[in-house]
């Protein structure tokens, strides 16, 4: 009679779980839904229907916007921010990579120094750096360029990467390090063909992560990019927001979805190596 108790209660508690997690991800979801559904809506119901059924499918929101404001098409937006982000990526990977191996297989003079300094600067909010960064890339003539974002990526001033990297790179054996150097191999020559293969999960990880980042980074390019012409995406969407004459929701609604695409392909393409690396990283050290 307890076991038949007891088997009722766990066929009740894991029922109620199930109901909270279903609605927690209905709630989650529907702003998402809501804007795939808008985005096939004429304006005028958008504005009077919150229905996920749209009365009659339009693609004008899609053509309208993708035509973009002015002379420059959002096709001309996604662009920029192509070869914003994906130079920005590999130099993140590749630099921080570098420190990080450094970092967690050598001991230098003042290694515990600067691997604390390094950690500090993860302290320091966006806004307290930004001015210094302005001034100074001004004064290289690097404003209104994306060479701030890549000068920035390849001297691996991205704190959060490099430790995550030291975390995984020490849970790496040593004893593979040493046989790789007794067969021959240089000390740059096992971190190509030996740490890096090994800690391809992080990699991952750390690219998509920087990817999401880059690609919905509205302030940074905001502060270092005046020209239109090299407007990124986030800064082409808030062009089409002209508040001076009425907002048609239809394209934005359309073009926030296509803006995200890229980030929601890239991480379900890689999101296996995105959860073992962000796994083993957690669990390491």
């Amino acid at each position: 009679m307890n076991k038949k108790k007891e088997k009722i209660r766990k066929i009740v508690l894991k029922s109620m779980s199930y109901l909270i997690l279903i609605t927690l991800g209905i709630v989650f979801l529907y702003p998402l839904l809501f804007m795939v559904s808008a985005s096939f809506k004429t304006n005028q119901e958008l504005m009077t229907s919150m229905s996920l059924i749209p009365k009659r499918i339009s693609f004008d929101s899609y053509v309208s916007g993708w035509n973009g404001v002015g002379s420059y098409t959002f096709g001309h937006f996604m662009k920029n921010s192509g070869l914003l982000v994906v130079p920005v990526v590999l130099f993140t990977v590749m630099s921080s990579s570098l420190v990080a191996y450094g970092f967690a297989r050598f001991k230098f003079k003042g290694h515990s120094l600067l691997f604390g300094a390094m950690l500090s600067t993860m302290m320091l909010p966006n806004a307290v750096v930004i001015v210094p960064r302005y001034i100074m890339f001004r004064q290289m003539g690097w404003l209104n360029t994306y060479v701030p974002f890549y000068a920035l990526s390849l001297f691996a001033c991205y704190p959060f990467f490099i430790f995550s990297m030291v975390q995984f790179i020490r849970g790496i054996p040593k004893d593979i390090d040493e046989s790789a150097f007794m067969d021959g191999c240089s000390t740059f020559g096992i971190f190509v063909y030996m740490i890096l293969p090994l800690a391809k999960p992080c990699l991952f990880s750390m690219a998509i992560f920087q990817f999401i980042w880059t690609w919905n980074d509205y302030f940074n390019p905001l502060i270092f990019i005046n020209s239109v012409n090299k407007y990124t995406v986030m800064q082409g969407l808030r062009m089409c927001m002209d508040s001076s004459s009425g907002i048609s929701w239809g394209p934005i609604m359309a073009l926030s979805l296509i803006a995200i695409l890229p980030c929601v392909i890239i991480f379900f393409a890689a999101q296996k190596y995105f959860v073992e690396g962000v796994a083993t990283t957690g669990l390491k050290g």
